[in-house]
């Protein structure tokens, strides 16, 4: 008889020897017998009873709901000591919402359902729904007047702003808990070893120390602490690693090593967490073979199926989410790459990218989703670097190719999913994200306030986000955690031949830049060197557009810089393409880069300076893949929806607007709002089935704590507010400051105003990159409507606008300053929007031809008829003669 059989033979004794017992008491023993024998394999009688549970038609208790929320806590106890942990935050989840939804007492949920959710959540990265979670029983620890749970909701609150590069308010966090709270020596001792490792993050290494060094000496006497311990001296350790300090490191990790032995019910995770920082210490020394050999026993303890085979890899089928895993394989690929074998290091990325698919596949949250892929980028920036060195060394057009497809799959993977689910979710689903968004707009805002902030009020939108995420969960099918991008090479070599076009796309990395360039059927790769991480010339060159002045009092300057970066960035000559596609990258993100001057002079003359505007009409795109597969334009005759708030007699009024305005309704028919009637409601309720959408107002960019954000005249509007409209039209316009520029993510892009209307379907879109000038902004859109007018395709309407503003001889010289012309970009399609069919003039056309064709037959046989009797005479004079 097998284990499993065994088990539910006993679990079936003890059912028929309860038999008459109630449903409380059922659930509580089968817990009892569980946890008095806990094994993963009768975790599963613990689910038939909750299936059971729930499969019942009587009506529940609520002492029989706290027994099933007891069962799930002691279920996601173990599981997670199983290495089960998707299960684990399934069964937490479940205790938690059914608490919730019940209004349940008497049990400490802090203690064992949400410190331990709260951990996994950031553990697996799901850093939103951590900090949404700690901040609940930090509010319920609060109300209780607990002090030792409020103690380790900051000590973990921290863990998720560090995880989240918020490391400075950790730091801040910690620092000021230990001023002003009493605290005992071991709650100061785990608090201590946190902030240590925040200074590490902030370069603070001295600090770092001396931080971690008063954390053992207050811990070393407390045997519960010894997993906290070890954990302190393991950063020790990892601090002499930085410095080189082998010897060191390696007699602060024995003594990790002899405390950690003492910690029970150790997590396998935590047995693999542990043995990766040893293989990577090893690693560090130059010692492979004792690296490798922990990195196998990573795979042995997270992977049952695991056997060492001749590359050492484990098979692509067992993997699961798990960071301790994902961090192994990236190790080992590192060994491989030091021992030359470049080919088996990339199989090992591949897996850690595999292993990504299915941690993203699991989060809610957009900022969770952002802030992971963070680890895509660095490894993917490993993958080009070897497939570059195969290329240079075997000189296979393929490995280029593998390169770019990997830099392309790091392009704005959250903006991407997100259009891509919003055509395949159920409508609940839609109705709940809606509802999550609000309350995140709720919670920003309120959080805005600083300390006028009602915390209770923080605190009732988290409570209702984190309902709506659990509830969420229940309705969401089984994600497929495969790669669904299919991205067709050929395809887009194709469409670049037939738009004349030359496709650049960057991959900004830490150490170097690449440039990917396809023209003619072929890849280009160009490696750019930086100077210790960064572009100084870039720096620079994007800072002269910060004040109008920068550029007018010295445009030797201006022409220098713009030449430096020209050449850097590698951007080839036009020879026959018209059209420039740039999927631009970090920083480049807010290079104007039509302002480039391909070749220098030293005219003050801004017409007369050699700009890549001249070479090309350029067409930005987040991705390849956005260019490749967008939505063609409509037929339709275009129809405009105008906001002009235009904030008449107040401080922020927009003088020129009206000019804007007029210029606009010249060219176009559409519906126009002006003032107060340019308000976020009538936006809303007008922009369906408008071919383009032009916003005429103020924007801010934001800061890292604020988010970007649009003033409607009775409003201001974050950028994620703009998520939950749905919009397809041709093309938004937005004519305000700075709606191209937000809070930066490599890849992912700028969290800006013009993202917002991106997630609500905007596929075509002119935005500003600074602060723009009110006057030259109505001269540059009355020049941009005519173009649209006369010219189908909105990036040859873009590059001729910017081009007739630098020959308009009304603009003095100064104000013909890149600064003026250069704000605005155009992200979209390079196509042109095919005109409405005049069936009128096809059918007169047409009759008109069949007259003709009928004439000429007319004719012909007039003629033929003609010819015949000429013949005739002819013969019989023949034959008469």
């Amino acid at each position: 008889m097998n284990l499993h059989h065994l088990y539910g033979f006993i679990f079936l004794f003890l059912n028929l020897n309860v038999f008459g017992q109630n449903q409380e008491d059922k659930i509580y023993n089968a817990v009892d017998s569980f946890t008095a024998n806990p094994s993963a394999e009768a975790l599963q009688n613990l689910r038939d009873i909750e299936n059971n549970f729930w499969k019942s038609a009587k009506p529940k208790t609520k002492d029989e709901l706290l027994a099933i929320v007891i069962l799930n806590c002691n279920k996601a106890y173990y599981e997670n000591q199983f290495g089960q942990t998707l299960k684990a935050v399934k069964s937490y989840e479940n205790a938690w919402m059914i608490y919730q939804k019940y209004k349940l007492k008497n049990y400490d949920i802090v203690e064992f359902c949400l410190k331990p959710l709260g951990n996994l959540y950031t553990v697996l990265g799901d850093y939103e729904n951590a900090e949404n979670t700690i901040k609940q029983y930090y509010f319920i620890a609060s109300q209780e007047k607990n002090k030792a749970q409020k103690t380790a909701a900051i000590l973990n609150l921290s863990n998720v702003y560090q995880n989240t590069g918020n490391v400075y308010k950790a730091i801040e966090l910690i620092e000021k808990t230990i001023q002003t709270e009493k605290l005992s020596n071991t709650e100061k001792g785990l608090l201590l070893n946190n902030l240590g490792t925040n200074y590490v993050l902030s370069s603070k290494k001295t600090e770092a120390e001396t931080s971690f060094l008063k954390a053992v000496s207050l811990l070393k006497n407390d045997k519960s602490q010894t997993e906290t311990l070890a954990n302190a001296y393991r950063n020790l350790a990892q601090l002499k690693v930085n410095e080189n300090d082998f010897r060191k490191a390696s007699e602060y990790f024995e003594k990790a090593k002899t405390e950690f032995n003492k910690t029970s019910n150790r997590e396998p995770r935590k047995i693999g967490q542990f043995y990766y920082e040893a293989a990577f210490i090893a690693f560090s020394e130059g010692k492979l073979t004792e690296a490798q050999e922990n990195i196998e026993f990573i795979f042995k303890t997270l992977l049952s199926s695991y056997s060492s085979s001749k590359n050492k890899l484990p098979n692509q089928n067992s993997l699961y989410a798990e960071t301790v895993l994902l961090d192994a394989l990236d190790l080992q690929a590192l060994v491989f790459l030091a021992q030359n074998q470049s080919k088996n290091a990339l199989e090992s990325y591949a897996l850690s990218f595999k292993i990504e698919e299915m941690i993203q596949s699991l989060l809610i949250y957009e900022n969770s989703k952002i802030i992971t892929q963070v680890r895509n980028r660095n490894r993917t920036e490993k993958c080009i670097e070897i497939y570059f060195s195969l290329y240079e060394k075997e000189r296979k057009m393929s490995y280029l190719e593998s390169a770019f497809l990997l830099s392309e799959q790091t392009k704005s993977v959250v903006l991407k999913n997100h259009l891509k689910n919003s055509e395949t979710i159920s409508r609940e689903e839609k109705l709940i994200l809606q509802q999550l968004q609000n309350w995140n707009t709720t919670i920003l805002k309120e959080q805005q306030k600083l300390e006028l902030a009602d915390i209770s009020k923080i605190n009732e939108a988290v409570k209702k986000q984190n309902e709506l995420m659990l509830l969420l969960k229940t309705k969401q099918n089984k994600i497929d955690s495969k790669n669904n991008t299919n991205f067709d090479l050929a395809k887009l070599y194709a469409k670049l031949e037939k738009d004349n076009a030359i496709l650049i796309e960057y991959f900004y990395g830490t150490h170097c830049i690449y440039n990917f360039t396809l023209e003619n059927n072929k890849i280009t790769l160009h490696k750019i060197e930086t100077e210790k991480n960064a572009f100084p010339e870039l720096l620079s060159f994007i800072g002269l557009f910060k004040d109008p002045s920068a550029i007018t009092n010295n445009p030797k300057q201006y022409n220098f810089l713009g030449n430096k970066v020209y050449k850097k960035l590698q951007i080839p000559n036009p020879q026959k393409h018209q059209n420039l596609i740039l999927i631009p990258d970090g920083i480049l993100a807010f290079l104007p880069f039509e302002a480039l001057i391909s070749e220098t002079s030293n005219t003050n003359n801004f017409v007369k300076m050699h700009y890549l505007l001249n070479q090309f009409d350029v067409a930005y795109n987040n991705s390849a893949e956005f260019y490749l597969n967008f939505n063609a334009l409509s037929n339709d005759k275009q129809n405009i929806l105008g906001i002009f708030p235009i904030f008449e007699k107040t401080n922020y009024a927009l003088r020129f607007s009206k000019n804007e305005l007029q210029s606009i309704k010249h060219n176009f028919k559409g519906q126009f709002f002006e003032n107060e009637n340019a308000s976020f409601l009538n936006f809303k309720n007008n922009s369906i089935g408008k071919s383009i959408i032009h916003l005429s107002t103020h924007a801010s960019s934001g800061d890292l704590e604020t988010p970007a954000s649009i003033k409607f005249y009775d409003q201001e509007i974050l950028f994620s507010e703009l998520y939950n409209l749905k919009l397809n039209p041709d093309l938004v316009v937005l004519s305000a400051c700075e709606t191209g520029i937000g809070k930066l993510y490599k890849a992912e892009g700028a969290m800006s105003v013009a993202r917002g209307f991106q997630f609500a379907g905007a596929q075509n879109l002119l935005f500003s990159l600074w602060n723009v000038n009110d006057y030259t902004t109505s001269v540059f859109m009355d020049d941009f409507y005519k173009e649209i007018k006369h010219n189908g395709s909105f990036a040859k309407a873009t590059a001729n606008a910017k081009r007739e503003f630098l020959k308009d001889e009304t603009i003095p010289n100064a104000k013909k300053s890149p600064y003026y012309w250069s704000a605005f970009v155009y992200y979209g399609t390079t196509e042109e929007s095919k005109k409405p069919t005049n069936y009128i003039f096809y059918i007169i056309s047409f009759l008109a031809v069949i007259g003709l064709f009928l004439g000429f037959n007319h004719y012909r046989n007039g003629k033929s008829s003609q010819n015949s009797q000429n013949r005739e005479v002819q013969k019989n004079k023949i034959q008469n003669n």
